[in-house]
């Protein structure tokens, strides 16, 4: 596993100090030394199974349109976008890319390649990238489109796999997926170094509304993105707010949003970057909180929308009566601790506890330890019930002793009659 520069660490240790205090933030550098002895290895595709791929035959065949706004991109992460694009196995798409840079460089850059899929946009003014983004937006002729940073690169088989989970939908439910999204991972500068590998879960409502989890590869139906379009004022979370938006459009479809669990997607690391340096762009996380502030408000709720400790993740607290404002919850779940660690609150779909003997000073992986989510069960020693389904889970304790044979049954009633469950560890107070 690459390392980022002590440097770069020292410094997100003082701006996390002078956020969060001393102790969290020499629990949160425990819990990173802990986790950097975690091997992880880029995924190698082998030249056979790239061939393979080149030669499948579709049976609907989607063309995909991937939008790249660009400003001043450095001339290296240019080509190796575009090279990374125009290398992909399955060869039904366009390249648009969005350039708002005052410079010509990229435009001269584009006279090396020889590909017409490749469609070059000069824009007049950067207007910010949500609606430079737009701008590619509406020239796409893609029935599908992905979104793609000017510096960071795809795996060659990212259109592939998509097609593939598209196939797969028309074959299991008679209709293709509207959302797609894939793993991904980090990588140093010269993409010589990949790291902080997130491997993703299939599609959460609370997770989402916690953090933009989806964030890359995102692949959307065009007529939906068309429909919804950027908004400029949620420019840095642009891609949170369109996704809480398509979700709303979609009424909780979560059949109609896939997660393809495959790193398809390469995010580019370097000082500049909100990868790299998350005080750089502190805007773009306020973004995210009135993101999520402004899907709470489109759904009737009376909630407050909060920053947690590490930047890009929120917490939303509900005032008021929370199954009155939401009627597809069956219940509100809280942590167990025992010994100071994580004994109960949560389960998982293997019926196992969630994040189980994790100290109550750590976030777990990606943070998600301390963050509201929907669980397939949450403990019936910490739990709230909505008032009709009461009398279901009396039933249930009365038959079973074991609290998590309890939990995990009560979990898979209430989700047979179309109930959500919500965990709220309540974030990190200790």
């Amino acid at each position: 596993m690459v390392k980022a520069a002590n440097l770069s660490n020292l410094k997100k240790a003082y701006r996390y100090c002078r956020k969060n205090g001393m102790m969290p933030t020499f629990y949160a550098a425990m819990e990173r030394l802990r986790d950097s002895s975690m091997h992880y290895e880029k995924r190698i595709i082998t030249e056979e199974e790239l061939g393979v791929q080149r030669n499948t035959v579709w049976e609907a065949p989607e063309y995909f349109s991937i939008l790249v706004p660009a400003y001043e991109t450095k001339l290296q992460h240019f080509h190796e976008m575009i090279d990374s694009v125009l290398t992909q196995t399955y060869g039904g798409f366009e390249l648009i890319i969005a350039d708002a840079s005052p410079s010509d460089k990229l435009s001269e850059e584009l006279q090396y390649y020889n590909d017409s899929r490749i469609r070059y946009l000069k824009l007049p003014e950067n207007k910010g990238i949500s609606e430079n983004t737009n701008r590619a937006l509406e020239a796409a002729q893609g029935s599908y489109i992905g979104l793609l940073d000017h510096d960071d690169t795809l795996e060659p088989d990212a259109l592939y796999r998509m097609m593939e989970a598209l196939t797969a939908g028309r074959k299991s439910r008679g209709e293709a997926p509207v959302i797609l999204y894939s793993d991904e991972d980090k990588c140093d500068d010269a993409m010589s170094g990949f790291y902080e590998p997130h491997f993703k879960e299939k599609f959460n409502q609370d997770l989402i509304l916690s953090n933009n989890y989806i964030c890359h590869f995102l692949v959307m139906e065009a007529g939906l993105m068309k429909s919804l379009r950027f908004r400029r004022e949620f420019d840095g979370a642009q891609d949170h707010d369109l996704i809480l938006r398509a979700v709303r459009a979609l009424d909780g479809g979560r059949d109609q949003i896939v997660h393809i669990p495959h790193i398809l997607y390469h995010w580019r690391c370097h000082m500049g970057s909100t990868a790299e340096n998350p005080a750089s762009k502190m805007y773009a996380y306020e973004a995210g909180r009135r993101a999520v502030e402004d899907f709470c408000r489109s759904q009737g709720w009376q909630a407050r929308v909060s920053h947690t400790r590490h930047l890009g993740f929120f917490r939303v607290e509900y005032q008021g009566d929370i199954f009155r404002q939401r009627p597809e919850l069956a219940a509100v779940g809280g942590r167990i601790l025992c010994g100071g660690r994580i004994a109960g609150g949560a389960y998982g779909e293997d019926g196992e506890i969630l994040y189980k003997g994790l100290s109550r000073h750590f976030s777990g992986y990606m943070h998600r330890a301390v963050l509201q989510q929907d669980v397939p069960a949450v403990d019936v020693r910490h739990i709230r019930v909505r008032e009709e389904l009461r009398p279901l889970l009396d039933e249930i304790m009365k038959e079973e002793k074991d609290p998590a044979a309890a939990s995990i049954r009560f979990g898979r009633e209430a989700a047979s009659r179309g109930y959500l469950l919500l965990w709220d560890p309540g974030g990190q107070e200790e």
